[in-house]
């Protein structure tokens, strides 16, 4: 099992946000299938103001190399992210092709 977490900003627009949220709520099903056939187990996103943080619990044959390769062959991925895009703004300091950052774990209580 391994815990990843990433972050991604939303355009700062009330009514986007909700929007979003709003698809959020029932996903469509073919996303729902293609994120589970790629390890992913556990997926949740929060969100503060327009700072979205999302946090995947993957079992060991995700790799993110290949949850791209196949998000780029599904259309319904793609359509997916079509529509997402125009809520969604990067991370400032990112690079441009990234979407979600991975961050870094600087502290953990065990």
């Amino acid at each position: 099992m391994n815990r990843y977490i990433l972050i991604l900003d939303l355009v700062d627009e009330e009514s986007s946000i909700k929007q979003y949220e709003a698809y959020h709520e029932l996903i469509p099903k073919e996303i729902d299938q293609s994120i589970r056939q790629s390890g992913i187990t556990s997926m949740e996103i929060y969100r503060y103001a327009n700072r979205l943080v999302m946090e995947m619990i993957t079992d060991d044959s995700f790799s993110f190399e290949a949850k791209a390769k196949a998000d780029q062959e599904n259309e319904a991925v793609q359509a997916w992210e079509n529509l997402m895009n125009q809520f969604q703004q990067r991370i400032p300091g990112s690079k441009p092709t990234e979407k979600w950052v991975l961050t870094k774990r600087i502290f953990s209580l065990n």
